[in-house]
């Protein structure tokens, strides 16, 4: 019953929404012909007739076709964004003809400043509006298609104190794979073969292989069990995979499923750090590859890393990398209390699966919640690396942010 009572009120305001932004429409339409308007008053009215009725629908969709349920709610979602900042330019113009209207009730010439021709403000912003929201709406729809278009990202990196035999050498970093989200197998197989292509000595998995249990990776363990390289195969836990984010009917069932997943990443031949580091050989020369639990700065995402634990022993090592699933580590512990450690790779920003990313402008929302959050950055002789995440969770698609294979050498 509290389902239903929510989503009549969210029909309800997305009905207010639907009203607002037709007066748009109709100040863009007010110089044409009566039966254009009405053809426009009628598209307009249909569609948002349909989605309200979808959004009430919404429950029956989640229960019977849970196949299309993202696409549908995100879809809708999309659409109420949009015509959200249709909003927020109506309500500019109604801020403005307000203003005007004071100032023309005290102003000696009622009406002064009002243009005698030409396209009137409200019009303008009206368009303005418009055209916005509808950009915005057609990208995310656009993104629907790009949750499995695979960037390979090459970059190479120099270190002063990294031994010789170690230049050269080749990290494949996959981060937030998000299992539970696929639905095209064929298509997760192809990101897997551009992976085995790049013929990396080592690959390394900065945590989430799931959603939220470790069931969402039964159809999947055969395709990442494929991944193979010389120095191995690493992996670290990122904050979905312990099972926070969903109901379980005893403790010992949460427990259950984390052990499960931890076996399947060992059954798929990874070697899962938890708290702990390993030795890198090559040629006689050693790195250490320190590997710890998720830990956020973030107050509501969990600290379960133990820096403590995984890095005494490391000392001996000229050069350490270091797998924390979070970004946000860096800056709050491993560059003040662990200077020593070089580099650092870390995911679950996904760059928001959002933003824009050019030769000249790099944006996404999620830059306002964490100074680090897709790409190289450096601080002094400490370097991290944040990868934009192989999958995708809620919103099932990519906007200008796309999925990443992290292709890193070492120099």
């Amino acid at each position: 019953m509290r389902s239903w009572r929510m989503v009549w009120m969210v029909v309800m305001i997305a009905l207010l929404i639907d009203l607002y932004v037709f007066q748009a429409v109709k100040a863009i339409t007010q110089a044409s012909f009566p039966y254009r308007q009405a053809i426009i008053y009628d598209c307009y009215w249909g569609c948002s007739i349909l989605t309200l009725i979808t959004l009430c629908l919404l429950p029956f969709i989640r229960q019977y076709f849970a196949r299309l349920q993202g696409y549908i709610f995100f879809g809708v979602l999309s659409l109420y964004f949009a015509k959200l900042l249709i909003c927020v330019f109506l309500l500019i113009d109604d801020v403005r003809r307000l203003i005007q209207w004071v100032v023309s009730l005290l102003s000696a010439h009622p009406g002064a400043g009002v243009p005698a021709e030409g396209i009137s403000r409200s019009v303008f912003l009206s368009w303005l509006g418009i055209g916005v929201g509808a950009g915005l709406y057609t990208a995310f729809l656009y993104g629907f298609s790009n949750k499995y278009n695979y960037r390979v990202r090459k970059l190479t990196v120099a270190f002063n104190n990294l031994p010789a035999s170690f230049k050269g050498v080749k990290i494949v970093q996959l981060s937030d794979i998000h299992s539970g989200s696929f639905k095209d197998k064929v298509a997760v197989a192809r990101g897997i073969d551009k992976v085995l292509a790049e013929k990396p000595d080592l690959i390394l998995f900065t945590g989430d292989l799931v959603n939220d249990k470790a069931v969402e990776m039964t159809d999947y363990k055969d395709i990442f069990a494929r991944l193979k390289a010389p120095m191995g195969v690493f992996s670290i836990l990122g904050n979905h995979d312990y099972g926070d984010y969903v109901w379980w009917e005893t403790p010992e069932q949460k427990k259950n499923n984390l052990n499960h997943l931890m076996e399947l990443q060992r059954e798929m031949g990874w070697r899962l750090l938890m708290n702990e580091h390993v030795a890198l050989e090559r040629d006689g020369e050693q790195i250490a590859l320190i590997g710890i639990e998720n830990w956020s700065a973030k107050a509501r995402f969990p600290k379960y890393g133990k820096m403590n634990e995984a890095y005494p022993g490391t000392e001996k090592y000229p050069f350490k990398i270091l797998m924390s699933h979070d970004p946000s580590h860096w800056d709050a512990e491993v560059r003040s209390k662990y200077p020593d450690i070089d580099l650092t790779l870390s995911g679950h920003t996904h760059g928001m699966q959002f933003g824009i990313e050019l030769s000249w402008l790099k944006w996404s929302p999620v830059q306002y919640v964490y100074k680090e959050w897709a790409g190289l950055y450096e601080e002094g002789l400490q370097k991290l690396y944040v990868n934009r995440g192989f999958g995708f969770i809620g919103y099932p698609g990519r906007v200008g942010v796309l999925p990443e294979i992290t292709v890193i050498e070492l120099a």
